[in-house]
């Protein structure tokens, strides 16, 4: 079998590999959902240091932690943008399918609206080409769970994961700062079983030992910035990651219908290269091709 990163390991021990590194997931605690539009106001104002001077080349901050069996991420990131625009763009199982499905791992996405509420079934594996019954599905419940004239709160949450993971939930705030510019508060977090555990620190001490996130947690003797590993820098990577999803999501809404997805995948792609060392896995061509066969085999009866 090929290892997430390309490599050849051993069957059972890679495909736990595979379902860890990909899951969807800066030093502090990551503070929790603010719950209204002055909460997250005051967010905003609190993080303005960090906004205007970080490494990221964006009004901007990453947050990670690791507390017993739960991990958490969070981005906080002002967008340029009016509130109203962005806050239907950010609704709905559809506009979310598009958003997750630019991930690399995430293979089919499909939303359903039933008796039992608005559902997500997401479908993830590998990072290379790989039939979707070799890969894992994740259920997500899709709730609005506050919205105002100003503020926004959607919810994703599944039950049960992969290897024993399990409490996933993908939030995202969204507050108006003014009629052109609003603030999003992205938040991922699941708890981890000692299955999940245990599969995560073999990962971690073969194919992702030399892998880092973001979080300065330190400096060298000659002032080289130290930065965060472990299940903190898996987290931080895919919380970039769907962070840069949902960026590239929004810029393509400005283009006609027939162009969207190829300036998603596009613009998705330029973000990833923006941070190499963190999040860069495959060539822009190799992406590319993956993806656009992604989506034909989805849209076709078999594919799903």
């Amino acid at each position: 079998m090929i290892g997430c990163n390309g490599r050849h390991v051993h069957r059972r021990l890679a495909a736990k590999h595979c379902v860890l590194a990909l899951a969807l997931v800066s030093g502090a605690l990551p503070p929790a959902l603010a719950q209204n539009a002055g909460a997250l106001r005051a967010r905003h104002a609190a993080l303005a240091s960090q906004l205007a001077d970080n490494p990221y080349g964006r009004p901007l901050a990453l947050a990670s932690n690791e507390e017993g069996e739960r991990i958490e991420g969070d981005v906080h990131a002002r967008l340029d943008g009016p509130f109203a625009r962005i806050a239907s763009s950010l609704q709905g199982t559809g506009q979310w399918c598009e958003i997750l499905f630019l991930h690399l791992n995430v293979k089919s996405c499909s939303g359903t609206q039933g008796e039992a509420g608005e559902k997500i079934a997401l479908v993830v594996g590998s990072k290379h080409d790989q039939p979707l019954a070799r890969a894992y599905r994740l259920d997500f419940d899709y709730s609005v769970v506050a919205r105002e004239p100003d503020y926004l709160r959607l919810r994703l949450a599944a039950n049960e994961g992969p290897l024993g993971t399990h409490d996933y939930r993908i939030e995202v705030e969204l507050v108006a700062l003014d009629h052109q510019r609003s603030f999003l508060h992205l938040s991922y977090s699941y708890s981890a079983g000692f299955a999940a555990r245990m599969a995560m620190q073999a990962y971690l001490s073969t194919l992702g030992r030399d892998k880092v996130g973001f979080s300065e947690i330190g400096r060298t003797q000659d002032g080289q910035r130290q930065l965060v590993g472990g299940s903190r820098g898996v987290v931080e990577r895919n919380t970039m990651r769907y962070y840069l999803a949902i960026e590239a999501y929004l810029a393509s809404l400005a283009q006609p219908p027939a162009r969207q997805f190829e300036q998603r995948l596009a613009d998705w792609q330029t973000g990833v290269e923006r941070y190499p060392r963190q999040l860069r896995e495959l060539e822009r061509d190799e992406y590319l091709a993956l993806k656009r066969g992604q989506r034909r085999a989805q849209s076709e009866p078999s594919g799903g």
